[in-house]
Parts: C-alpha cells; sequence; structure tokens
C-alpha cells in the first residue's frame, strides 16, 4: 500500500470508489495523454468519467481560467455576471429548446435534481416515470429515479418512481423484436403503466444513451414515440444528457436529437464535457417551467465566474475545430476497429456506441451472463499497457466504457483499440 492510498483510506468513506487493485494517483496530463506519480503515461479513454471533453491541460481553457482568477474567482449569483450570461445565451440558443431559460449547478447530480424540483413543482405532483437500468445522480432524489441497483443504496425516496421500458436494445424480454416492434412494446407498456397511475405523473426522465448503464441505447425515434404518449397526459419529458451532450455521439449534438421527430424535450440537463474538468452543471427549461417557482434562490457557486470562463473556452473551441465531426469519424473508425479485434473473444458479448462513446460488453463464454471478474481484469491489464478504460453496466451486465477526449486522432484510436486487444486475449 502506498502512504496515499493509506491516507486515503484513513479519511475517507469506505464506499468512495477506487480504479485497480493498486490505485494510481494521475498528476497531468495532456491532449489524450495523462500521466501517474511514477512517470508512466496513459492513452486516457475515460476522460474523468466523460468530464475532460475537449483534451487534457487545454492551453484555451487553462488561459481562460487563469485570466478569470486574476479578476475575480467568485461572487454568487447575486450579482450580475458577464461569463455566466454570455454561457446562458449559448446554451439556451444551442438547446433547441424555444423561450429558453438556463440555471447552472456545479453537477449533473445538482441539474438533475433541479430538474425534478422544477417539473415535481409545475405539474404539483411526485410521481416521476424513469427508464430501467438508469443513473442520474448520487442525491437522495436522483437515487430514487436511479433504475440500476448498484447505483441506488436506498429504498426511501421523496418520489414515487415508476420505470419504464425501453433503455437497454439487446436485453429483456423485447430484445428479439424488430426496431419498429421494440418501439410499439415500449409505447403500449408505458400506456399501460400510466393506467396504473392515480392522479397526474410530473415527468419522464430518461438518458438518450444510458452512461453507468453501460453506453445502452434504445431504437432512434422511442422517446419521440413516448412524447406523443406524454403530450396527451400533460407530462414533462426531461432529457438527462450529462453524459451525451456537447456532440459526443457524433450524429447529433444532444442525445435527444435522435429522438427529436416531436420536438425537443421541456427540461434539458447536462454537466461533465462542458467545463472540461471545471465544476459546471446546468438545467435548460421552457420560460414557463423554469419560471414555476414562486420562492426566492440562488446558488452560491453554481454559474461561477471562473467555470464560466472556462465553460466559454471549452465551448468555442469545441464548435471551431468541429469536434462533433470528429467524434463522428474517429468514433466510427473506434468502433469499426473495436468489432474487428473483438471478433472471435469468445467473452465478448457486444460491442455498441455511438461517436467517441463506445462499450464492450463481457460475459462468460458460451452464456448470457454477466462476467465482473473478465471486466476487472482487462481494466488491470489495459492500464498495465498503458491505457486507461472505465467500467460500467446494469443487472447482470458488465461493460467496459470507452469514452476519451473529442480530439482524439485516428492513430490515437488505432492505439487503444490494440491495447485493448491484447488486454482481452490476456483476460481469457
Amino acid at each position: 500500500m502506498t502512504p496515499l492510498l493509506g491516507r486515503h483510506r484513513a479519511v475517507m468513506p469506505d464506499w468512495l470508489s477506487l480504479y485497480y487493485r493498486q490505485p494510481i494517483e494521475l498528476t497531468h496530463g495532456e491532449g489524450r495523454y495523462v500521466y501517474d506519480a511514477d512517470g508512466n503515461r496513459y492513452l486516457d479513454f475515460f476522460g474523468g468519467i466523460l468530464t475532460t471533453m475537449t483534451a487534457h491541460a487545454l492551453p484555451e481553457v487553462a488561459k481562460a481560467v487563469s485570466e478569470q482568477a486574476g479578476r475575480l474567482i467568485h461572487s454568487s449569483t447575486l450579482y450580475l455576471n458577464r461569463p455566466m450570461v454570455e454561457l446562458a445565451e449559448r446554451v439556451a440558443t444551442l438547446s433547441g429548446i424555444p423561450q429558453a431559460r438556463v440555471f447552472f449547478t456545479t453537477s449533473g447530480t445538482e441539474a438533475n435534481d433541479t430538474a425534478l424540483l422544477l417539473a415535481t413543482t409545475y405539474r404539483r405532483s411526485n410521481q416521476i416515470l424513469a427508464m430501467r437500468n438508469s443513473y442520474h445522480g448520487r442525491s437522495f432524489s436522483a437515487v430514487s429515479i436511479t433504475g440500476n441497483s448498484t447505483w441506488s443504496p436506498t429504498s426511501l425516496s421523496p418520489l414515487q418512481t415508476l420505470y419504464v421500458h425501453g433503455g437497454v436494445r439487446s436485453r429483456g424480454p423485447y430484445a428479439q423484436l424488430s426496431d419498429a416492434q421494440f418501439i410499439e412494446a415500449c409505447v403500449a407498456d408505458l400506456e399501460y403503466l400510466l393506467g396504473q397511475t392515480r392522479g397526474q405523473v410530473a415527468a419522464l426522465i430518461a438518458e438518450p444513451v444510458q452512461g453507468v448503464g453501460g453506453f445502452t441505447s434504445p431504437p432512434d425515434g422511442l422517446y419521440a414515440a413516448f412524447r406523443e404518449v406524454l403530450d396527451r397526459h400533460g407530462i414533462l419529458w426531461i432529457t438527462d444528457e450529462v453524459q451525451t451532450g456537447w456532440g459526443r455521439t457524433g450524429e447529433h449534438f444532444w442525445g435527444w436529437q435522435a429522438h427529436g421527430q416531436n420536438g425537443p424535450p421541456d427540461i434539458l440537463t447536462f454537466a461533465k464535457g462542458i467545463g472540461n474538468g471545471m465544476s459546471i452543471g446546468g438545467v435548460v427549461a421552457r420560460a414557463e417551467v423554469m419560471n414555476c417557482l414562486d420562492a426566492h434562490s440562488i446558488s452560491t457557486f453554481g454559474g461561477s465566474p471562473i467555470t464560466m470562463a472556462a465553460g466559454l473556452a471549452n465551448l468555442n473551441y469545441l464548435l471551431e475545430h468541429h469536434l462533433q465531426d470528429n467524434a463522428r469519424r474517429v468514433g466510427g473508425l473506434l468502433l469499426e476497429r473495436l468489432r474487428a479485434v473483438t471478433a472471435g473473444v469468445p467473452c465478448v458479448r457486444e460491442v455498441r456506441g455511438r461517436g467517441l462513446m463506445a462499450a464492450v460488453e463481457l460475459v462468460k463464454p458460451g452464456t448470457d451472463e454477466a462476467a465482473p471478474e473478465t471486466a476487472a481484469a482487462v481494466l488491470e491489464a489495459a492500464r498495465e499497457g498503458g491505457l486507461l478504460l472505465g467500467k460500467g453496466g446494469g443487472h447482470n451486465t458488465a461493460v467496459l466504457r470507452i469514452a476519451p477526449p473529442l480530439t482524439l486522432s485516428v492513430t490515437e484510436a488505432e492505439e487503444g483499440a490494440r491495447i485493448l486487444e491484447k488486454a482481452l486475449r490476456n483476460a481469457q
């Protein structure tokens, strides 16, 4: 045990997870690479849980943070804040929500908390529809709408949550259906579920691609079909874009746009990548919904000048360098390469993903049973080979999550695929 690990265990909660048998201390990074305290270099295919979206030590963001820190680090929302207004204007326009209002938070958990507050207040109901296998954060309200028992430590809840089919395409009772039949069955399930409720349901909250659940997603158009049902009942649609936003999926800037045939969501939550490592989250909602609260509120740290400066610089870089296109192009090549190198590997059940959001699901060979021990072994072997990956999954699933910065090059994608191939074969 290293001295730092001993100190960590002496003062941190037992439930605070660490990767690897011998946890590593990351000290610095550059581009798509990070370095540990022993000087080892790693190709980062997890980006601080999809948070270092653009690149490590991006000069444009570092400069913006440094310059703002030299002027003013903090003021709170009690005062006018030019960087906050400027970023809100950009986000409101990009969101696709008409008459959008933006509220900044410090995390995705807090953003989803705020979205639930808005929806339940607007609809005067504590009933929430959530997707099976979902994850929405670690607060008391967020874990109560998380349909993934691994990340939901209590059954106590301020909300009545009803779970809907559809977030996982390749498992469950509808897995063998065609895409059209899958959507039809999920819509029928939603209609049936609503028939069991008393009073009005406040909202449906859904990740367009489930993050912690293992980068699973429904066929395009599912949430558009849900929207027709929701609109008949006056139920709001909340899209959780904490992991899917800002062009990561390649085809779309937001995940909801794959399901946008019936218009944009009522509420959109975001976080992670917009700050490129700085603590930014937020909620976008149409004005009628955002303004429904009849009490005063502020945020001490949400929308701080320094994080807003980082967000603006990062968003400008993302748009000016067409990183959504890069995610689509390089992500497509990476997925092809991953499918090629895993072909014939008995423990690989599926390679899936969109853009630079890829997953490799692992099972015990010859079965559909999850192989968490294999996933842990591959994670270790990949680290030894110089590659950092993430883990995830839901009920009876074990998944390697791959989400590098959106500036990933073709050469780096090839390098990561080679290391992963070796790690998979060594872990057999």
